[in-house]
């Protein structure tokens, strides 16, 4: 039974990365906005933890004072072959290793000092009529509003009832996620190849080591668990293998995502501003998936405040925004789904590593494929 409306100028579903980077934005121009999160803060998530240094300057602009969370400083990419052939270079921006719990958690309490409400429930429905936006929420309350940004992440119930369309093509990959205590560089950060699979190895806040893999679901059901998997699969890899064996396990158990879909998603989708996962998600390897959900939030933000300022249309708004996405990230996610599908075979993979050993000068080429440059400040 439905017990209530409200009202706001912007609703943002979903309290990830894009989302409260969006509510920080939005609120700190003086719009209303409410963040509808079906999770509490803090939590861990399935996440490789890096972010590019092409956030710093919007991070700033929007005072947010990353240094206080005491992140790693990375300035060296380390990839090898599911061989243990070993690749070695400098991140042309650099960037920082911080957890998800730590910085999601510092951007919810920056929405809320901006005077962004944040609810702590599922979202059933959304309507759009009359220009207007209506939002069901799981216990029957309705909150209505002029926008609505969708940072609902990879795959949601939400993607089901809206039926969009990269739900109708497979989703094989899974993702395990966990933090250790163990000996690695500060500045480095590593891309192991496996076969079925990569993984990413990264230190985080608190001397804390971020290891993360992708792999074939297909590949990773013939082992009884994932400890099975990682001892006869990912520790193949001989880097992997000394990383694993001389690391300790800080949480109980991994964390684990399934169904993860890199196909191309539309960025708008019955008027709602799609960002960060929910419009597009890069191939992990590819280490840049963080700075591209904050990049997508200021994009949707800025065309969200010339709508709500009258400047421009709704529909002037959504092609502009679609415009945006497409010319800063499109290119980049075709060319991650490429190298995606390149690592997901063992002779490609082998041949593109010789290969990069024999030419260095390609490995900063696939960097620059994958990055950008560094975020303009915002109009």
């Amino acid at each position: 039974m439905i017990n209530s409306t409200k009202n706001s100028q912007i609703l943002i579903i979903g309290g990830g990365l894009a989302g409260l980077t969006s509510a920080i934005h939005l609120t700190k121009l003086g719009f209303s906005v409410i963040v509808i999160e079906k999770n509490e803060y803090p939590k861990h998530k399935v996440c490789g933890e890096y972010i590019s240094n092409e956030v710093l300057p919007y991070f700033k602009w929007l005072d947010i004072k990353i240094e206080k969370l005491k992140p790693t400083h990375i300035t060296d990419l380390q990839f090898s072959s599911e061989s243990g052939k070993m690749i070695n270079s400098k991140l042309p921006l650099g960037g920082f290793g911080i957890s998800r719990y730590s910085l999601d958690f510092a951007l919810y309490q920056k929405a809320i000092s901006q005077n962004c409400k944040i609810i702590q429930e599922q979202v059933n429905e959304i309507i759009f009529k009359e220009d207007f936006f209506e939002i069901i929420l799981s216990n029957g309350e309705v909150l209505k509003s002029k926008v609505v940004l969708g940072s609902f992440g990879k795959r949601s119930n939400l993607d089901l009832n809206m039926k969009r369309s990269f739900l109708n093509k497979k989703s094989p990959w899974l993702a395990v996620k966990s933090h250790y205590n163990g000996e690695f560089p500060n500045d480095l950060v590593g891309l192991h190849n496996f076969k079925g699979g990569y993984c990413g190895v990264s230190k985080v806040e608190n001397n804390l080591l971020n290891i993360c893999y992708l792999t074939d679901f297909k590949s990773f059901k013939k082992f009884k668990n994932i400890e099975e998997f990682q001892q006869k699969v990912v520790q193949k890899n001989p880097h992997l293998k000394k990383i694993l064996q001389n690391s300790e396990m800080v949480f109980d158990k991994p964390l684990t995502i399934s169904q993860i879909c890199f196909d191309e998603k539309e960025n708008v989708e019955n008027h709602i501003l799609m960002i960060g996962d929910s419009a597009g998600l890069i191939h992990p390897l590819c280490g840049n998936g963080m700075a591209m959900a904050i990049h997508s939030a200021k994009l949707a933000s800025e065309e969200v405040a010339e709508f709500l300022n009258e400047k421009i249309s709704r529909k002037k708004m959504e092609n502009n925004y679609s415009k945006n996405w497409d010319g800063n990230f499109k290119s980049r996610l075709k060319f991650g789904r490429l190298l995606g599908k390149i690592f997901e075979h063992s002779f490609l993979s082998e041949i593109l590593t010789k290969a990069i050993t024999y030419f260095p000068f390609l490995l900063p080429l696939i960097i620059k494929k994958t990055h950008g440059k560094e975020i303009p400040l915002p109009k």
